[in-house]
């Protein structure tokens, strides 16, 4: 008698269509870790030269607002756009205009240059566009962890970004930085053309996150208020991406998979609050450092919640759209954000942005509190 032969495991149509599906959901985190990355060696270059060609605080926060602007109205139409011609095309405009964006950084030598190089940002979502294949690629019950991991890409890209960028910065100047940005960019774009589908379309959405107009104004508050060099301002902002990663890696999936998201809106906007309060405090770098804690608890929880509900709110067929109007609500904050903070940073200080912070995430908090949404739950 012969033994019965094992079943031996061959690659069935389904395990294919599996390993396909997660190659194209690494790629997609490598373009999203590398957007985020050539964002923070922006944010390591942008201050500090606008500095050196004369800005003050309030003209620095026209130029932020001007990029707001341009965002605010392209938002919308890349989202659409995704929509109608597929995620790849969408992809690599974002990448494309990426180049370009870096390129006219890299030879800004005047102050119309400074604002000339920002005009390719109408183009530049990369972030939302990633956020999109994931949402598509993945199952709904699969899809907060597939949407955190999106998370640790921002974190990991924050902590590169902001470390390569202040020590690029430092030694090999401005000008070089951003040509190493712009290079990046163009491989994001090789990546995006060779792995990520024409279409990705399956199901539903996801949305970028939101902020205050203390992050806003981060950059000039590291320079002016803590006195920070470009070196220095790349290691705190890497540690916030630490923060950041310890955060979406280790609590959020946590807290989700316990508590309704209901309740974790309303812890969300509270802690919200209560960072305010202690910005209203704080000093020195040492006190923020303690404060970033909570802060990226607080606005990683309320993007995880909010993200969740709109993901159950529109058809497939209008995630790219969702996706565009939800980066407008980001880019009108950066629109009037850094004119408002300008003002107020010069006016009052610090101390104004915590204090705005308390009292409009307080209202939020004790409307939440007594909605029948929080109750029912």
């Amino acid at each position: 008698m012969s033994d019965p032969k094992p079943h031996s495991k061959t690659n069935t149509p389904d395990s294919e269509s599996a390993k396909k599906l997660n190659r194209v959901l690494c790629v997609t985190y490598l373009i999203a870790t590398l957007d985020i990355t050539w964002l923070f060696v922006q944010f390591s270059i942008t201050p500090y030269l606008a500095k050196r060609l004369g800005f003050d605080t309030l003209w620095f926060g026209y130029l932020q607002t001007m990029v707001g602007v341009i965002q605010l109205l392209g938002g919308p139409i890349f989202g659409r756009f995704a929509d109608l011609f597929g995620a790849r095309t969408a992809l690599a405009l974002s990448s494309l205009a990426s180049v370009v964006y870096f390129i006219l950084l890299a030879v800004a030598n005047s102050v119309p240059m400074l604002f000339l190089h920002k005009l390719p940002a109408i183009f530049m979502h990369a972030l939302p566009g990633t956020q999109m294949v994931v949402a598509d690629l993945t199952e709904p019950e699969k899809r907060a962890a597939a949407l955190a991991k999106l998370g640790l890409c921002f974190g990991f890209g924050m902590i590169t970004g902001s470390s390569l960028g202040g020590t690029l910065s430092t030694h090999y100047g401005e000008t070089f930085a951003a040509c190493v940005a712009a290079a990046g960019s163009l491989f994001s774009l090789v990546l995006v053309l060779k792995f990520i589908p024409k279409h990705t379309k399956k199901q539903t959405v996801e949305k970028d996150d939101s902020s205050g107009v203390f992050q806003v104004m981060f950059s000039i508050i590291a320079m002016d208020f803590f006195q920070l060099q470009a070196e220095q301002t790349g290691y705190l902002m890497a540690y916030i991406g630490i923060i950041q990663m310890v955060i979406q890696g280790g609590v959020i999936e946590r807290l989700t998979s316990k508590f309704s998201e209901n309740l974790l809106l309303l812890f969300s906007v509270g802690l919200t609050s209560l960072v305010g309060l202690m910005q209203i405090l704080m000093t020195s770098v040492v006190h923020f450092c303690f404060i970033v804690i909570p802060m990226m608890l607080s606005l990683s929880v309320f993007n995880v919640i909010t993200d969740s509900i709109l993901t159950k709110s529109v058809p497939s067929s209008d995630t790219g759209t969702m996706l565009g109007m939800c980066a407008s609500v980001q880019s009108l904050l950066r629109t009037m954000g850094p004119t408002i903070g300008g003002f107020l940073y010069q006016t009052y200080g610090v101390a104004s942005f915590g204090c705005i912070q308390f009292c409009v995430n307080f209202l939020v908090f004790s409307y939440l509190l007594k909605s029948n949404t929080i109750k029912n739950e």
